[in-house]
């Protein structure tokens, strides 16, 4: 009797989804339906090739829907408290009727494949706003965790209606380098207190930032954060000038005691319209448009090579004589891509 029970429930979800078309999902997800946004997102983030042709349909209609998004990344190492300063921040946006999504890329394990997808645990406050859509996404096995779809993802939210678009990374390797080629501010959140305060941070990070923001400014640490956004203040200015005409401004907050969380805003505004001014809002959006056209392309051209099986077996070979000395990383994927090339003609 269960087993007919489930088997009805997977018919009726079958034909649910068959039922799918672009056009219906997209005029749902224009009007706020925030199940239609879940499922367009789904489709999205799916390796079937019939999902792909109705995501790719549906991204297309959402990309006429013009929207005056503000697209955010925040960005710090783990423990620095960036879901906590998300909701504080998000529920500050909500109050001023703003219609908030968070995309936080969760950490996938290469080991088991496994995520934690907990953010809306993390953000119980948040997740209850009825203006706010929070989604988890596992960040899989892209460059720097970065999960795949998150740029179209975003397309989806503004379609939506969703003024400012939050995205949390998962604050290791090369991820802060990919969501800022998809945010127009990016915010790098910093720990007081540990020794050296400069030791470990790479330059090329606290260069994008556009703000840099010293977490759990309160009680006994609150000296320990000032002194640290007094030291990470002076090296900013050995930086050469941005070309957005921006200067990075570095202050405390507490998440907490809700402190500076309005100053976070209202650098946010200052950029927005400074950018606006000088053109860099548009001109960073055209660029990071070439930049993921050109990933895009890469990713498929990879799919395509390890879709097939004697591709792969090529592929192990050349692994094999990489690993045992018998010929360079660079010469096996040169003989790899003339092989692969020829049988392309």
């Amino acid at each position: 009797m269960e087993n007919n029970h489930l088997q009805n429930w997977i018919n009726k979800r079958k034909e649910r989804r068959n039922s799918l078309t672009a056009d219906s999902l997209v005029d749902r997800l224009r009007n706020g339906d925030r199940e239609a946004l879940a499922t367009a997102i789904t489709l999205i983030e799916s390796t079937r090739s019939e999902d792909l042709k109705l995501a790719n349909a549906i991204i297309d209609a959402c990309l006429e829907v013009k929207n005056d998004s503000i697209r955010i990344g925040i960005t710090g190492v783990p423990g620095v408290g960036k879901s906590t300063f998300i909701e504080a921040f998000g529920k500050f946006l909500a109050e001023k009727q703003l219609k908030i999504a968070v995309l936080a890329i969760d950490p996938t394990s290469q080991a088991t494949g496994g995520s934690i997808l907990g953010d809306k645990t993390r953000m119980q406050e948040l997740s209850q706003l009825k203006n706010v859509f929070i989604r988890p996404s596992a960040a899989g096995q892209t460059l720097g965790g970065v999960a795949r779809k998150t740029r179209e993802t975003i397309h989806l939210c503004e379609a939506a209606g969703y003024d400012i678009i939050i995205i949390e990374t998962v604050g290791v390797g090369q991820s802060e380098i990919m969501v800022h080629s998809m945010v127009d501010f990016f915010m790098l959140l910093m720990l007081s207190g540990a020794g050296d305060e400069l030791q470990g941070i790479k330059r090329g990070i606290m260069e994008m930032a556009d703000a840099l923001v010293i977490t759990k400014s309160d009680g006994d640490n609150s000296k320990n954060a000032l002194s640290a956004a007094k030291e990470y203040a002076g090296a900013l200015h050995l930086f050469p000038p941005k070309p957005s005409g921006w200067t990075t401004p570095c202050f405390t907050c507490s998440a907490i005691e809700n402190k500076n969380i309005d100053k976070a805003w209202e650098h946010i505004e200052k950029y927005i319209s400074k950018t606006h001014q000088n053109g860099w809002f548009s001109a960073n959006r055209s660029k990071q448009d070439q930049f993921w056209l050109q990933e895009s392309l890469k990713e498929m051209i990879l799919a395509d090579f390890f879709q097939s099986d004697a591709w792969k077996n090529e592929y192990n070979l050349m692994e094999n004589k990489v690993t045992n000395g018998e010929i360079s990383a660079f010469t096996a994927a040169e003989l790899l891509y003339t092989t692969y090339k020829k049988s392309r003609k």
